[in-house]
């Protein structure tokens, strides 16, 4: 069967050549232009590559249009009804969801690299006492290659595994001590006898003095984000894993990258700018005013946790995490927090109002997850500390299989020049 290609035909020189089409499983194929620039002399142009394909994945598919997100293939409203965590991390990385006896053995994996060096504690103080937890996250997963020479090789399918486990395993126990080292107080050794998630609670909030009772609704609100946080296609972060991974960098420095990506307010500091925006309304009689500046095109406010650049339906993790986020406030929320009552009544304002729902601005993911977040006691400064966590699996998934693909080339980006045409060295004194 002959391939499928598109024809394209140059105005300018009247040459015209073939370009294959590459057709994924779902989804629109993409022109493969590969050879343009070889065969007419053209590169493509496209700022913030809204229309190109980096790469072949088989992990994640988003279909913004209807609201679809898929793992695998499997719909996030099943994974996150029915799934752990952990479980979604295997899928991501091996393919398939694990039988009980693969999931109970990469558990126990998990479990057994959950211990940081004990160099790293010095690591810390090095650090200024009020330095924000992303910019410790950033330097100590960077140096883990310091410490972890048995992991490095890129190329060794064990090695790569190794690292993925242990980057998976050590997230959690490195934002603890991030966060304990931002407020002063002594660092919390994992307990290998807890889940994932209430393993980092009892890091971040229990103290040596007394016993810390983990929260079941807690956990379980923690385990749903870090679900619908765990891989978003070629986000980012996720393409700056992928770019630097693409020079044959070591895992820890790949996603060190990830995470300095991550970092900006752009991108994983969203549910951070809701809760600032809310504070910014401040009392719920405010919010009418606040929703007409943002229907005002003329006014620069805007409704943080609305609409989303990809998704141009409802975001599906919204709707997930919308259920979760009333039952974290009714167990853990003071109902009568006038911050709480703020939030709630936004986002049914928002959902009836014609301008919202005409343009499809509805709470996303990060509207929800910033206000769970604050129920459970976790600080702002920590939020994006908390996706870094999540999409640590996703990040790996996506570097073992560009590692691995056999065509494999270090990414190298081209440019439209808009600089001075070729000139000549003027001596100082002959300058004006």
């Amino acid at each position: 069967m002959a391939k499928e290609t598109v024809t394209i035909i140059d105005n300018v020189t009247g040459k015209s050549i073939e370009l294959p089409l590459r057709t994924g499983t779902i989804g629109p194929p993409a022109i493969d232009i590969t050879t343009l620039y070889k065969k007419l002399g053209y590169f493509t142009y496209d700022p913030g590559f809204m229309a190109t394909a980096s790469c072949r994945s088989n992990i994640t598919y988003i279909d913004g249009d209807k609201g679809v997100l898929l793992y695998r293939g499997y719909p996030i409203e099943q994974l996150a009804g029915k799934s752990t965590f952990l479980e979604v991390a295997y899928l991501l990385l091996y393919g398939d969801l694990p039988t009980r006896p693969r999931l109970d053995e990469f558990t126990k994996v998990i479990s057994r690299h959950t211990m940081i060096n004990e160099s790293l504690k010095n690591f810390y103080s090095g650090f200024y006492h009020d330095a924000h937890p992303m910019a410790s996250m950033v330097g100590v997963v960077g140096s883990l290659s310091a410490f972890y020479h048995d992991s490095t090789d890129i190329h060794d399918p064990k090695h790569r595994d190794i690292a993925a486990h242990r980057m998976i395993a050590k997230m959690p126990t490195i934002a603890g001590a991030s966060y304990k080292h931002s407020i002063g107080e002594p660092f919390v050794y994992p307990k290998n006898s807890l889940s994932y998630c209430a393993n980092l609670l009892h890091m971040m909030f229990s103290v040596p003095s007394e016993e810390y009772q983990i929260d079941a609704v807690a956990e379980q609100a923690l385990d749903l984000i870090f679900i619908l946080h765990v891989d978003h296609e070629q986000n980012a972060s996720t393409s700056t894993v992928r770019l630097a991974g693409s020079s044959g960098a070591n895992p820890f420095a790949c996603i060190s990258s990830g995470i300095t990506a991550l970092w900006g307010p752009a991108h994983g500091g969203a549910n951070e700018a809701v809760l600032l925006m809310l504070e910014e309304i401040g009392d719920a009689k405010e919010i009418p005013k606040y929703i007409a500046k943002a229907k005002d095109k003329d006014d620069p406010f805007r409704l943080m946790g609305f609409g989303h650049r990809i998704y141009k339906n409802y975001d599906p993790r919204a709707r997930i995490i919308r259920e979760m986020c009333h039952r974290v406030l009714k167990r853990l929320g003071d109902e009568n927090d006038p911050f709480f009552e703020l939030a709630l009544k936004l986002e049914e304002l928002a959902l009836q109002d014609d301008y919202f729902i005409e343009r499809k601005l509805y709470p996303n993911v990060d509207f929800y997850s910033g206000i769970i977040y604050k129920v459970l006691g976790i600080p702002t400064n920590m939020f994006t500390v908390m996706f870094a966590i999540a999409r640590t699996a996703g990040w790996v998934a996506q570097w073992t299989e560009m590692i691995a693909e056999p065509d494999q080339r270090i990414a190298r980006p081209r440019q439209v020049y808009d600089g001075s045409p070729e000139r000549d060295y003027v001596p100082i004194e002959l300058r004006k």
